[in-house]
């Protein structure tokens, strides 16, 4: 397998997994009763950590070998580029706002934890679309 080949089939998985996350996963929580609400989001934080963590070391592996590969081609610098987008994201607001959420307690979450959530998540669509676009390219 070549650098550019891993990161063409990082970027494919990493899209699948984040749309799925933004068309299925994020409006079943948002649509979760308040009373629900903690059992629930338990729930899916302790099932998307065994697909999150691999799946980013994967990306992030693929990303590296292309840098380190090189030549750095712009279509390269773009896929990988959107993939750290997409990471900076998620750390920096997505997953904050599931640590808030999981406290949300009996009164359920607020919704503007949840709209920030979902902001972070269509940001986070948009990056994998465009690292998917540039490695096609690459």
């Amino acid at each position: 397998m070549t650098p550019e080949t891993a990161l063409l089939v990082a970027s494919g998985l990493h899209l699948g997994f984040q749309a799925v996350v933004t068309v299925v996963v994020y409006p079943a929580l948002a649509a979760t009763r308040a009373a629900d609400w903690d059992a629930v989001h338990a729930a899916h934080s302790r099932r998307i950590s065994v697909v999150v963590g691999p799946l980013y070391l994967a990306v992030a592996a693929a990303c590296l070998w292309v840098l380190a590969a090189g030549p750095h081609s712009a279509p390269a610098i773009v896929a990988v580029s959107g993939h750290a987008v997409a990471a900076c994201v998620t750390a920096a607001f997505a997953a904050p706002s599931h640590g808030r959420l999981g406290r949300a307690g009996a009164a359920g979450p607020e919704r503007s934890e949840i709209v920030r959530l979902q902001w972070a998540d269509r940001v986070r669509l948009l990056a994998t679309v465009v690292a998917l676009a540039a490695a096609l390219l690459v």
